[in-house]
């Protein structure tokens, strides 16, 4: 089920199909078995009414968990872009060489985390990854040899401000793999293939309109979450706007 986490769309395609078909399938079964008798029909709306219920629940919490990750993500990428605009300011707090070699790594390292958020490709994810990790090194051995040279609290403020960039490119990083366990969606699928059934197995004539309308509601309600959640595979991603903002203004 993983991989289709990240394809939303198809997440939607196999939940619909798959939903119809237990829904049918247990109108199937209710006709090879014995039809619902009239005595029995209350019984089985509230159990039917119960499952639904449940199912609504844990859709709910789990759309609330994909909208707190994503606003994570994005209070992090602004948060990157402070760091690194904060940085580039305090770049002029060192000597002239070390300034103009921190200046032009701070520019290269903002391009390269702009990449990053639109990047889809896995070899081009870990070529990036690759890039970063050696400015990230050149930054950081910048502001440690001019900390050297020169040991002041002045200078002490350009090595927190890189140190300060390092982690915020971290932080973005654990945000976007912190996703909605493998184990809730299966939870919501065997929820949601109950449902089905129960929907089936409750109808007295087969009408796949009405069959569909629930399996539709609930593939819909997957496909809004896996999109939410889903920091590349979606439509509905996180745009690096407050960094292309601060690498237009530093042109």
């Amino acid at each position: 089920m993983s991989p289709l986490l990240d394809h939303p769309l198809w997440l939607f395609a196999v939940s619909l199909l798959s939903l119809w078909l237990i829904a049918f399938g247990g109108y199937v079964a209710q006709r090879i078995w014995r039809p619902l008798r009239r005595e029995e029909r209350d019984e089985f709306n509230t159990v039917q009414g119960a499952t639904l219920t449940l199912l609504a629940l844990i859709v709910g919490f789990t759309f609330a968990m994909s909208v707190n990750r994503y606003d994570l993500r994005k209070n992090l990428e602004e948060s990157e872009a402070n760091a690194i605009g904060t940085e580039f300011v305090r770049a002029q707090l060192l000597p002239p060489a070390s300034r103009a070699g921190l200046e032009k790594a701070l520019r290269a390292y903002l391009d390269r985390r702009i990449a990053f958020y639109s990047s889809t490709e896995p070899s081009e994810i870990a070529r990036l990854a690759r890039e970063e990790a050696r400015l990230q090194s050149d930054i950081w051995a910048i502001v440690r040899d001019a900390a050297a040279v020169q040991p002041t609290p002045v200078v002490a403020l350009a090595v927190a401000g890189a140190n300060d960039v390092l982690n915020a490119q971290g932080y973005v990083a654990a945000a976007w793999a912190n996703r909605i366990p493998v184990a809730a969606w299966q939870l919501m699928a065997l929820i949601a293939a109950a449902c089905s059934g129960l929907l089936g197995f409750g109808g007295q004539r087969v009408n796949a309109f009405l069959l569909l309308v629930v399996p539709a509601t609930i593939s819909v309600s997957f496909l809004l979450i896996a999109e939410i959640d889903s920091p590349r595979g979606g439509l509905i991603r996180v745009e690096p706007a407050n960094l292309v903002s601060l690498a237009e203004s530093l042109k």
